[in-house]
């Protein structure tokens, strides 16, 4: 007897010993997922728009170099001989070039510093938003695997009460109407597993795509976690919060910032740029046509000022297209920070509300358990046909449906809110472990 127990544990045991918590699934997506790794390789190439509008201040250097052979033959009309010179002739070229002054060149390099800014916020939004998104396939996984888990049970309680109406049917003590009625909730029950299998398959697969493997057992949520409303408790606070701290916002200011320069960049095209040049070549032949060889060496050291008078109105049109992009960038920042106004209050709103959900749900899951048991004693004494008592098996597992629901949205609210504000990070993920078995 205590090795047939020992087998039927066993199973239980493996699977919380095997169960993949939260904070080992993240770390499989920071390794395997597409997106993620994308986001850094793009963080990797927007780092490198600093070092090339710097390129743009320093001086250019070239070096070029050449080797000529000559083979000429000259006949003139005053001799019958053919004048002949074969010689090899050399040279190098070295120049170098100064900007002294080119204003889209400064323009680009403060912009480039804006580009680098831009890089990092968008790949901290990247790591926040894999937060998330780990968050949301994890709890989808958990909450598909309990609705499953709750359909089933539903579905074995209602072929109970189907096999029991059409006993109580074959012995005259029911009406065939119990037994159709029970007979329809099991087909739909049946119907709702096939449903709910799907629809775990599908959760699972989403998850996989972001962790690269098998999610296998995940560790759900504790039935007794604490459950806290948002501190401060001020949504106000939350709201000025955003308007600083959210990722989303910096981006579009900084993309706002970069349209205000790229307006000054393109109207410097009417400003004069100044440079300095330097060349030295040296050209070293064996011979000339007229005998004796040379070598000639020169310097040359060169301020060039140049001043754009008329380009066909190319730089005109170009100020003109970066005027109306940045009102476009100004716009799209007001409209990204009253976005995230609103996201902030609705989050805030999930959290705090979310408390008193779970409490209620909790509370009406019990309740449905004692109407469920009521019914059934009613049931058994002849007080009650069989329909209250399906009825009531229906509400039980839609009272534990929803309050698997609320307690899921109520962590991903406590996430989405810290997001909103720009402080999502690995430790609120870790705090979220923390209430998981």
């Amino acid at each position: 007897m205590n090795k047939l127990a020992w087998l039927l544990a066993t199973p239980l045991l493996i699977s919380n010993v095997m169960a993949a918590d939260l904070m080992q699934v993240y770390r499989d997506a920071i390794e395997n997922d597409p997106s993620f790794a994308a986001a850094r390789s793009t963080l990797d190439a927007g780092r490198e728009k600093m070092p090339q509008a710097r390129a743009g201040l320093l001086p250019s250097l070239t070096l070029s170099g050449n080797t000529v052979w000559n083979e000429n033959d000259i006949k003139t009309g005053l001799s019958p001989n053919t004048l002949s010179s074969n010689f090899n002739s050399n040279g190098y070229n070295v120049s170098l070039s100064q900007p002294l002054f080119r204003w889209q060149n400064w323009v680009a390099y403060d912009q480039s510093k804006i580009q680098v800014a831009l890089a990092e916020a968008n790949f901290t939004q990247a790591r926040q938003d894999l937060i998330l998104r780990v968050a949301q396939a994890y709890f989808d996984v958990i909450y598909a695997t309990e609705n499953l888990t709750a359909v089933r049970a539903n579905k074995a309680a209602i072929a109970q009460q189907l096999a029991s109406a059409q006993k109580n049917f074959e012995v005259g003590t029911a009406t065939i109407t119990d037994t159709h009625e029970a007979q329809a909730r099991f087909d739909l029950a049946t119907a709702q597993e096939i449903a709910a299998e799907s629809d775990l398959e599908i959760r699972q697969r989403t998850l996989q795509s972001i962790v690269g493997k098998e999610p296998g057992v995940l560790a759900p949520p504790r039935k007794d976690a604490n459950l806290n409303p948002p501190q401060p408790a001020d949504m106000k606070q939350w709201v000025e919060a955003a308007e600083q701290g959210s990722i989303t916002v910096q981006v579009q200011q900084a993309n706002a910032d970069i349209a205000d320069r790229e307006v000054s960049r393109q109207r410097g095209g009417h400003y004069p740029s100044l440079n300095l040049l330097l060349n030295h070549s040296q050209r070293d032949a064996g011979s000339t046509l007229f005998g004796g060889g040379s070598n000639v060496e020169t310097t040359d050291v060169t301020l060039r000022l140049t001043i754009p008078l008329y380009e066909g109105g190319l730089t005109t049109a170009s100020t003109q297209e970066a005027v109306y992009r940045q009102q476009k960038a100004r716009e799209d920042f007001e409209q990204e920070r009253r976005a995230v106004e609103r996201a902030v209050r609705a989050y805030f709103s999930g959290v705090s509300g979310g408390v008193e959900l779970v409490q209620a749900l909790s509370q009406s899951v019990t309740a449905q358990q004692s109407a469920l048991q009521a019914k059934e004693e009613g049931f058994k004494s002849g007080l009650f046909t069989l329909l209250p008592v399906l009825d009531a098996q229906r509400d039980l597992f839609l009272a534990k449906r929803d309050y698997a629901q609320a307690r899921y949205d109520y962590l991903l609210y406590r996430l989405r809110l810290k997001q909103a504000v720009g402080t999502l990070s690995d430790a609120d993920l870790t705090a979220i472990y923390a209430a998981l078995e």
